[in-house]
């Protein structure tokens, strides 16, 4: 079912409200990754403000859908997301990654609630996602599994094997996202490990594709809804994001893969991003 208007604002509202989020929770911790945080803010918001099903009440419900964060150095992002979603206080959060905050760099499923898994080593989560979609179809459950990679994960050989043994199984209760923002921690990814022809060689693993604008939440909705009617294959939504998405001075500059931010630069981030809202 399209969108409708109303549904898209209030999406727009906590999409500035979770960069708001990420902005406060990378000053209080001296620094994170925030330009891969930054660039997959619409992704996030969506699924869990429209297509997951989850209760921040009950964050082990069996029947819930499952979300793979693969980029878990992003976890800036997705931790006050949880916390707006009431999985847990969000004044928690100002302790983000210090000495015995509950809240590291890379997420702990065994201390934040909603976590379905620990990532950080990059080219495992779709491994993971994989495992869980076949660990639902054995035990003939209906909850479906999303998981979210970064593009220069991509270029591990573990990402390519889980791809096999998805389109091996047919595995059509699982959808993947491509966090493509052209970025990784030492350039750009074509220049550090080319990637392309990107879509070719998901589709060679017999994946079949949605392109979208990573930013557009129309976009990315009918996205998810062809995914869901997709009986053939696995599915792959290739999301063309930019990194640092927001913040005019971090757009597309692999300098702020990880950066922090002092008092002088978070205002300049929050008028940015006032900027952009009014513009």
């Amino acid at each position: 079912m399209p969108l409708s208007e109303q549904e898209i604002a209030g999406l727009r509202q906590h999409a500035r409200q979770l960069r708001q989020d990420i902005l406060d929770v990378t000053f209080w911790a001296g620094g994170a990754h925030i330009g891969g945080a930054l660039s997959i803010v619409e992704i996030l918001v969506l699924l869990y403000y429209k297509y997951l099903s989850v209760d921040p009440k009950n964050p082990l419900k069996e029947d819930r859908d499952r979300f793979i964060l693969s980029k878990g150095h992003a976890g800036v992002g997705l931790a006050p997301l949880l916390a707006r979603k009431g999985y847990f206080d969000f004044e928690l959060l100002k302790d983000f990654n210090k000495f015995n905050s509950p809240f590291g760099m890379h997420l702990d499923k065994h201390k934040v609630p909603g976590l379905d898994a620990s990532t950080g080593s990059l080219g495992h989560g779709l491994s993971l996602a994989v495992g869980l979609a076949l660990g639902a179809r054995l035990q003939k459950k209906q909850w479906h599994t999303y998981c979210l990679l970064g593009d220069g994960e991509c270029n591990e050989g573990s990402i390519w094997e889980a791809a096999m043994a998805a389109a091996h199984y047919r595995l059509r209760n699982l959808t993947t996202i491509v966090d493509r923002n052209k970025f990784s921690v030492d350039g750009n990814t074509e220049d550090v490990m080319a990637l392309e022809p990107f879509v070719e060689k998901w589709r060679s693993f017999g994946f079949f594709i949605i392109e979208v604008d990573g930013h557009s939440f129309i976009d990315l909705s009918r996205a998810l809804e062809a995914a869901m009617e997709e009986r053939a294959a696995p599915v792959l939504i290739l999301a063309h994001t930019v990194k640092g998405k927001g913040l005019d001075f971090m757009e597309n500059d692999v300098r702020w893969h990880y950066g922090g931010l002092d008092s002088d630069t978070l205002a300049e981030a929050k008028q940015s991003l006032a900027d952009a809202a009014e513009g």
